[in-house]
């Protein structure tokens, strides 16, 4: 059987902050419009250059731990600098190291395959305010 291979994207707004977007309903969504109920992997993918992508328990703390620990390791000052000279977003460019910007996750019977307390988040250090487009690949 040959397997099917179906993508789009996702637009979301940022915003003017370091934050986390859920994007676990609209990974289910996709996936009860294409899956049907189908096993395979969904992949989710930013190439905004300033975000990552992690799969996290939201709305007990952890979200906000790791967006702490991200300003720790990479905190808003102007200690780095853009090639041109000026003061930028070094930091911010610096964050898909950190959290990659993709994700590969099983989908089982045509849902995804989380742990109980798990979500998929879109993960963005620009506090400049942006939007980011997310992209969801099925292969089932």
């Amino acid at each position: 059987m040959t397997g099917t291979f179906t993508t789009r994207t996702v637009d979301v707004t940022t915003g003017s902050a370091e934050t986390m977007h859920d994007l676990t309903n609209a990974c289910s969504a996709f996936l009860r419009e294409v899956a049907h109920g189908r096993d395979g992997l969904l992949n989710v993918f930013t190439s905004y250059a300033t975000s990552g992508l992690a799969i996290i328990e939201t709305g007990a703390g952890s979200d906000n731990d790791l967006l702490a620990a991200l300003r720790g390791i990479l905190p808003a000052d102007d200690r780095r600098r853009e090639l041109h000279g000026g003061p930028g977003p070094g930091d911010d460019h610096m964050l898909p190291a950190l959290v990659p910007p993709h994700a590969t996750l099983p989908v089982v019977g045509g849902e995804l395959e989380l742990g109980t307390s798990q979500s998929v988040v879109l993960v963005t250090a620009d506090r400049g305010g942006a939007a980011g487009r997310v992209r969801l690949s099925f292969l089932g």
